[in-house]
């Protein structure tokens, strides 16, 4: 893995169909910038990018590449300086419109759209002294699971999630809340309407690769693969986790060299 996304401690990791034209899109878009972009052993693309202060990795296929599996995308709430000039210019080089651009309640200007790859993207911009609101990153992974409780438990136990914030129904569906894993945050609502489970792929680092994968696999997640060491410089084992969700769990062990 990449230099980049070495001290975020969890990266989301949508898996699609064609990498390069979504490095494209994010690229027009969301300024986004391209870190790295490889062939691995399965055949598809593995790319790193940052979307303000924030890393993404991709992976999947492309017309040059061999890979032709199940794409896995994902959603995201992201801020930027104007809603409204970022919807029309992801409509404009492909997207398909969610939501129009609105006015909300919570004090952001919002608008919904699913990407060329399937990815859903809730852009806003903030309503205060600046676009985003202080101390959150510029793009959250955003997960919409039937229900988000079991979810928060594993991401609780196995992680050491802290939940900051939750708006709820009268019958304690959840209709909002974030949670922070170290340096990162995730939001979750439970699913409704268009916005149904999505479940993703991410990549974490942690201190301890093994004793996180047991905490994981004692909170009720599901073996993938036992940690071991990579040939890119990680200590890393996976799992599934309750809601669908896959985990890399990884401890960096040196930086490959070049």
């Amino acid at each position: 893995m990449g230099d980049a996304m070495e001290l975020q401690t969890v990266t989301a990791y949508p898996i699609v169909h064609d990498v390069p034209a979504l490095i494209a899109f994010l690229g027009e878009v969301f300024g986004a910038a391209e870190s790295c972009r490889l062939v691995g052993s399965a055949g598809g693309y593995h790319a790193e990018l940052r979307i303000g202060d924030t890393g993404l990795m991709l992976g999947g296929g492309g017309p040059d590449v061999a890979w032709k599996g199940e794409a896995r995308p994902m959603a995201f709430h992201i801020y930027v300086p104007d809603a409204d000039a970022t919807y029309r210019r992801a409509l404009d080089h492909g997207a398909e419109s969610l939501q129009s651009p609105a006015d909300q309640a919570w004090g952001e200007r919002t608008a919904n759209i699913k990407d060329p790859a399937g990815n859903f993207w809730y852009i806003a911009t903030f309503r205060g002294e600046n676009y985003f609101p202080e101390g959150l990153p510029t793009v959250q992974p955003y997960l919409q699971p039937l229900r988000c409780e079991p979810i928060i438990d594993f991401l609780t136990n196995a992680f050491g999630a802290i939940e900051t914030g939750r708006a709820a129904t009268p019958e304690d569906g959840i209709l909002h809340t974030t949670l922070k894993i170290g340096n990162s945050s995730l939001e979750l609502s439970d699913a409704a309407g268009i916005y149904q489970p999505m479940p993703g792929m991410f990549y974490a680092y942690v201190a301890d690769a093994d004793a996180v994968y047991r905490q994981a696999l004692a909170s009720g997640a599901e073996s993938i693969s036992a940690p071991a060491d990579q040939s890119y410089g990680d200590r890393s084992g996976s799992v599934k986790d309750v809601a669908g969700n896959t985990w890399y769990i990884a401890t960096r062990r040196y930086a490959p060299a070049v």
